[in-house]
């Protein structure tokens, strides 16, 4: 058994953006070379009187910003007394409450997770257009209260969404839609590790979220992979389903591979007519996943 915590992605790193004054925004300013450059070349006399100028400009400054202090501070206070006054809008508004709850409920709304490929992913497509995307529209219609995550990645086999998989268990998940495998076969990898790759996702998803509902997504191996190969790789989602309890999509392409007029210029990712039939398939074996 792996360790999700093992498995974590390494996260991107970002650059840092230091606000205005703060010591982060001059460090170039306290390089050796800058300091030797600016260095002063004056005469003691020069500095004195650089020096008694500063401090009464900073002491005519502090005497301004007292004055101004007070002022200040009652201006914001009568500012304060009006906006709690009769008939001020007060800042959080029910628009805004409104706005912000919509957002929490989302936020907190149980996620269903589709891990995939390319297929998942929608290559060559809108997201509106690819599968999952067509599937949350389904639940929004339904008037079910779930999020779909798509976490479909372009050219990605089952070691590397088991790879990912730490990162998406961290998000509330009710289901997970498995959809890998076909690049594995593409690549003549080995159907074993393939097998080994795909129950430890299932198996870390359900110890990670008890009770979550599972959707195998079946593939077909391409018959110029040979006769035993095939048999292996399409024996394995059927397998999968079976000994962990999860609904199965028999074959996600379905009346959709090797369809010109459903796939894109490559013969192999389907157009978003292509999806749309996608996504009619997994909704038949979702919704009751959904529903239960």
């Amino acid at each position: 058994m792996l360790n999700p915590i093992q498995n974590r992605g390494a996260r991107a790193t970002r650059p840092i953006h230091y606000p205005p004054g703060s010591p982060g925004a001059f460090r170039d300013c306290g390089s050796p070379g800058f300091v030797r450059a600016a260095k002063w070349r004056r005469t003691g006399g020069e500095r004195l009187l650089l020096w008694i100028s500063l401090v009464l400009a900073l002491l005519f400054a502090a005497a301004c910003g007292g004055t101004d202090s007070g002022a200040g501070s009652e201006n914001e206070s009568e500012r304060g007394s009006a906006l709690s006054g009769p008939g001020a809008k007060s800042e959080t508004d029910d628009s805004t409450l409104g706005a912000a709850s919509s957002a929490r409920a989302e936020r907190d709304a149980p996620v269903i997770v589709f891990l995939g490929t390319s297929i998942t992913a929608g290559y060559g497509l809108e997201e509106s257009q690819a599968y999952p995307a067509l599937i949350q529209d389904r639940i929004d219609e339904a008037e079910l209260d779930y999020r779909v995550i798509n976490a479909g990645v372009s050219g990605d086999t089952s070691a590397g969404g088991l790879r990912r998989l730490a990162w998406l268990l961290r998000l509330p998940v009710s289901v997970l839609v498995l959809e890998l495998g076909a690049n594995d076969m593409l690549r003549g990898q080995d159907v074993e590790q393939l097998r080994t790759n795909l129950e430890t996702i299932l198996e870390l998803t359900s110890e990670t979220h008890p009770g979550v509902g599972l959707v195998v997504a079946g593939m077909r191996a391409a018959p110029n992979l040979g006769l035993e190969y095939g048999i292996r790789f399409d024996a394995v989602y059927p397998a999968l389903a079976s000994s962990h309890n999860a609904a199965l999509i028999p074959f996600l392409l379905e009346d959709v591979a090797a369809r010109r007029h459903l796939n894109q210029a490559d013969g192999i990712h389907p157009t978003a007519e292509g999806h749309a039939l996608i996504a009619e398939r997994v909704w038949k074996t979702l919704e009751p996943v959904l529903r239960r």
